[in-house]
């Protein structure tokens, strides 16, 4: 009786250590299981992402002119005043007459002079040279009151508004400002510094969208009319010269305007920002991979456009891959992480 009590015991006890060391190595496994870096991720895929850039601009005339007489001389009438749209070839002002009026005698005098010598000459009763003489004189006093009338009849040269009017009538002008400046503004141009990377994206004819300011929810559009041929050393941009119709005058010179340029599209894979990682002391940008045995791969990547929330990768991540998000102060390459989601 007392052997099999003994031997019962001896079960029991067996039983109780196999027990207690199952239950260690569960725990055991709980504990490797918790000290696992725990991180978020997502999985990334490639699609289409617009290349697009924004510069600042001030909108400009596409012609702005001075006006003025070649010499001092006194303002007889003023026609137009600061605002006042005008046409091409309108006269603006009208300047003192009276050399005009010396000129128009003189040239009418040599007018008549040289028609009674081609008389002579018909008749040969003059001399080649003689008659030549006279047609010169003739034309050297026309040239004289042509030039005399431009500058005395002043007209604008384009279709614009008057932009500064400087003297009142009556004032002597004394060529230190122009009587006038009128300013085209149908159209009016923007000039943009784009970048030396960008420059040989950009052609003649592409189309731009234009924001300003003073007109917010508009959004304009322009054209390409004209890449300059150098890159400034300064600042390494090239500038562009854009045309902006602007039919219903709305956009004025002096305007901040924005443009947005696009440069056409590339295909890649777009991930979240905060799954993109500085490295210290660098200026070097890597993402953790998460491989198919949960352990993680540091990958150094290539940034593209920013948009957003989400960066475009250049070099570094495949369609598909899954990257981690959250948690990557614990890891570094190669350790094994625990995927909360």
């Amino acid at each position: 009786m007392k052997s099999i009590i003994r031997l019962i015991s001896a079960f029991v006890a067996a039983a109780v250590v196999c027990g207690c060391g199952s239950n260690k190595k569960a725990s055991q496994n709980a504990n490797v299981q918790e000290e696992l870096p725990s991180v978020t991720t997502v999985r990334v895929e490639a699609r289409d992402i617009p290349q697009i850039s924004s510069y600042t601009s001030t909108v400009q005339p596409y012609v702005k002119n001075n006006i003025a007489p070649q010499t001092a001389s006194r303002i007889e009438k003023i026609n137009v005043e600061i605002g006042d749209f005008v046409k091409k070839g309108q006269i603006v002002a009208e300047m003192d007459v009276v050399q005009l009026k010396q000129a128009e005698l003189q040239m009418k005098n040599n007018e008549i002079e040289y028609e009674r010598l081609k008389g002579l000459y018909d008749a040969g009763g003059l001399s080649q040279s003689d008659l030549d003489a006279m047609q010169l004189s003739y034309e050297v006093s026309k040239t004289t009151y042509d030039n005399l009338l431009e500058n005395t009849v002043l007209r604008t040269p384009v279709d614009g508004v008057i932009t500064a009017r400087n003297y009142d009538e009556g004032d002597m002008f004394t060529m230190g400002q122009p009587i006038y400046t009128v300013e085209q503004i149908t159209p009016v141009k923007l000039l943009v510094g784009i970048s030396e990377v960008d420059y040989t994206k950009v052609k003649k004819g592409d189309v731009v969208d234009i924001e300003v300011d003073a007109i917010p929810g508009k959004i304009f559009k322009g054209t390409v009319n004209m890449l300059y041929p150098t890159i400034d050393e300064a600042t390494r941009t090239c500038t562009v010269e854009i045309i902006v119709p602007n039919k219903d005058k709305v956009l004025r010179p002096g305007m901040f305007a924005r443009v947005t340029v696009q440069f056409g599209v590339n295909h890649n894979v777009v991930v979240p920002d905060n799954a993109v990682v500085k490295q210290t002391g660098s200026g070097d940008r890597f993402i953790y991979v998460v491989n198919d045995d949960n352990t993680v791969t540091y990958s150094k990547v290539k940034l593209g456009r920013r948009m957003e929330y989400e960066y475009e990768i250049l070099e570094g991540v495949q369609p598909g891959a899954t990257i981690v998000t959250e948690g990557q102060a614990r890891l570094k390459d190669g350790i094994k992480v625990n995927v909360t989601k």
